[in-house]
């Protein structure tokens, strides 16, 4: 990866890229995971972005009974919690990008 990256971007450090989310029909196998090598800052803000449609998406699904809506918050809300984990991790590594 180019070492000349903007002002601030990877400050606090790279997504490693271990964490994964969404359960496979395989026991211990996941469906997705977390890219290695995106900048932590840009990864935290996705994540809050992430959360913010999880609880829209819940507080709709549980007052208008759409119960697809509940099932999207969750999913919604794994997937920012693993972006969340992979950036926790990268941060404490401190990594370069990939």
């Amino acid at each position: 990866m180019d070492k000349e990256l903007p002002e601030g971007i990877g400050k606090l450090g790279w997504t490693v890229g271990l964490a994964t989310f969404l359960d496979g029909v395989v026991e211990g196998k996941q469906l997705f995971k977390v890219e290695p090598g995106n900048c932590c800052d840009h990864a935290l803000e996705q994540a809050s972005v992430l959360l913010d449609s999880a609880r829209r998406a819940s507080f709709i699904g549980v007052m208008d009974d759409e119960p697809v809506l509940v099932w999207a918050s969750h999913f919604l809300s794994e997937m920012a919690k693993a972006v969340i984990d992979d950036a926790h991790m990268g941060m404490q590594e401190k990594t370069e990008p990939v």
